[in-house]
């Protein structure tokens, strides 16, 4: 089982994001989205500095959506095939619920930039968590958008720049496990050298 919320070990354990293009309606209710995202408030934030801000983009929205993906991707790569744009359209439309998280890093202080990308991403995990937490499936997706300029506009101004499209609904299909790492591969003992 995954996602099981009988207690925290539990769902940490079993936890695994769902595929966005899998999601269905019902999504979260903006109330529901609002307590999810001060759900996912609560992540570490070294200098108190909530570098990280989040658009809520409503279904009535997801057609000018697409239409931007599109325009901003045929700016970039004119030549663009059908099956590249229709993929970003198909983007656009997924899912119920889309959150656009963007790192929002404050310049004038002395917290690195570095643990302020680290607290975003902090941040969009909490905010999967949250949306488990609701009963819903979570999906985080980067891809091309992510790193565009004129697409991260749409949302916000440089200095910020897009963590991830957060997608939320019910799952269609039943989620399967992917490849995880073998544990001796990620935890090690240290053992320091004898100077």
């Amino acid at each position: 089982m995954f996602n099981d919320l009988s207690s925290l070990h539990s769902y940490l354990a079993s936890r695994r994001s769902g595929r966005p293009r899998n999601m269905t309606a019902p999504g979260p209710t903006d109330q529901q989205i609002e307590k999810i995202v001060s759900t996912a408030m609560r992540t570490p934030d070294h200098g108190k500095l909530t570098p990280w801000r989040v658009v809520n983009i409503a279904s009535d929205q997801r057609p000018i959506l697409a239409e931007a993906f599109t325009k901003a991707y045929k700016s970039e790569k004119p030549d663009a095939g059908r099956l590249e744009v229709e993929s970003l359209i198909a983007m656009a439309h997924q899912a119920p619920s889309l959150l656009v998280v963007l790192s929002s890093p404050v310049t004038s202080t002395k917290i690195p930039l570095w643990e302020q990308e680290l607290s975003c991403g902090a941040f969009c995990m909490n905010i999967i968590h949250a949306i488990h937490a609701e009963g819903f499936v979570g999906g985080w997706i980067t891809g091309w958008p992510t790193y565009n300029d004129s697409v991260r506009n749409l949302f916000g101004k440089d200095p910020e720049r897009i963590a991830g499209f957060l997608f939320s609904g019910t799952g269609e299909d039943a989620l399967s496990e992917r490849p995880r790492p073998q544990l001796t591969d990620i935890l090690s003992r240290w053992q320091p050298l004898q100077v």
